[in-house]
């Protein structure tokens, strides 16, 4: 289903990149031309919750499309950015396949980018397809997989419309499992010889950015090489990839290089209901469970009574002690350390610090890092709340992100 607003005619794209500041410098003589860089927008595939996509436009960009197949998230989607104040994009939604963008809805797409580029702005594609197949605690059917599949089809997607720069999100076992780098490597492959992209990769992890969750993560970035050429950006003598240092990862991260780790974090404590526990000393309270908490207000969040209830097994609950985060499920939070990776499938249960409860959607947002007035519609259901938070990227981690691209292409603040 497409949803799009009207008057989105195309004419013959423009050249991306124009020149400006003609003239003379304080003695006479000419100044070179400096080019002016293109604002860029985004069109956003697997657009999920859209954590990544909200990120991208509080550092600055715009989202001009948004597609998404599971129709709940695209629901939510649209609920949550209505209830920001964000304008909707420019040529709507698509709830569908992404393939169909290599097919039946090729040519729309196409003129939609022509658009963007008629108008002298960069096009950006950003997505992160559905990893299940290559994560170690979901499916690792790899390649095979029908999500896996789905990675080549984002990276077939870029190659037939040739955005100006994308970015790919995906898990760490895409890129640290052996079975799984092979394919990898020969995605990457594909965009450097066959797309003409210059790229740059890292495994981040969304505690550098500020986030109170432990969260790795691969972000391949790629950008077209006449791109670099128009912006007179220089990167060297690689063909294909950015050498070390060129783009700044590390632009907005505040514990770099796994330095959130270094500090002594406290380990666990005997559960007990509703207790005081003070804050040890030498620890950033930013990264804490608690301080997100309190941050995002949870218990009067509009989410704060979307919670799992238990049936039975209360008494489980109560023995868990907090921080105890050891075992596959029913791993209990610690108040002042960072949580573990929020994912909550596969009958993962995370539990509340000092409560005998689950955490709450509430609780569960402000631990991916989103603005305490992001808000999930309230006749969504619990399982595709929880699975689209899951899925999500943290809200920090795609902003620091977008940052370092604005950066790099010289449009930073």
């Amino acid at each position: 289903m497409l949803t799009t607003p009207k008057n989105t005619d195309s004419k013959k794209a423009s050249k991306v990149s124009e020149l400006a500041n003609h003239g003379t410098n304080g003695n006479g003589d000419k100044k070179r031309p400096a080019p002016v860089i293109p604002h860029p927008v985004l069109f956003s595939f697997f657009s999920g919750l859209g954590f990544l996509d909200l990120g991208f436009e509080k550092a600055g960009f715009r989202t001009v499309f948004a597609n998404e197949f599971h129709p709940p998230f695209l629901a939510a989607y649209k609920y949550s950015r209505a209830r920001l104040k964000i304008e909707e994009p420019e040529f709507g939604y698509f709830e569908g396949d992404v393939s169909e963008f290599l097919s039946g809805r090729k040519r729309w797409l196409a003129e939609r980018v022509r658009k963007v580029r008629q108008d002298s702005k960069l096009v950006g594609f950003v997505g992160g397809p559905p990893c299940p197949d290559f994560s170690i605690g979901g499916k690792n059917r790899g390649r095979e997989g029908k999500n896996g599949k789905l990675s080549h089809t984002y990276i077939e997607l870029i190659l037939e419309h040739k955005p100006d720069f994308f970015v790919f999100e995906n898990v760490k076992g895409l890129w640290q499992t052996t079975r799984h780098r092979k394919f990898y490597e020969e995605l990457k492959d594909r965009v450097q010889d066959g797309g003409s992209y210059i790229t740059t990769e890292r495994l981040i992890n969304a505690i550098d950015y500020g986030a109170p969750q432990d969260r790795p993560r691969i972000i391949l970035i790629g950008f077209r090489k006449s791109l670099l050429s128009d912006l007179d950006i220089s990167v060297g003598k690689a063909p294909q990839t950015l050498p070390e240092g060129v783009f700044p990862w590390n632009k907005d991260a505040k514990y770099p290089d796994g330095k959130a780790f270094s500090f002594e974090w406290p380990e666990t404590n005997p559960f007990e209901a509703d207790s005081q526990l003070p804050r040890p000393d030498g620890i950033p309270s930013e990264l804490t469970v608690e301080h997100w908490f309190r941050k995002n207000d949870v218990l009067n969040h509009e989410n704060t009574l979307h919670c799992f209830k238990p049936r039975a097994g209360l008494a489980r609950f109560l023995t868990v002690a907090e921080g105890d985060d050891s075992r596959k499920s029913f791993k209990r939070l610690h108040r002042w350390r960072y949580s573990p990776t929020v994912c909550y499938g596969n009958n993962e249960v995370h539990l509340h610090p000092y409560k005998p409860r689950r955490i709450s959607v509430a609780e569960a947002l402000a631990l991916q890092s989103l603005p305490k007035d992001y808000v999930l519609p309230g006749d969504m259901s619990l399982s595709d709340m929880f699975k689209g938070i899951g899925n999500g990227v943290p809200f920090i981690a795609g902003k620091a992100i977008a940052r370092s691209i604005l950066a790099f292409l010289g449009k930073a603040e």
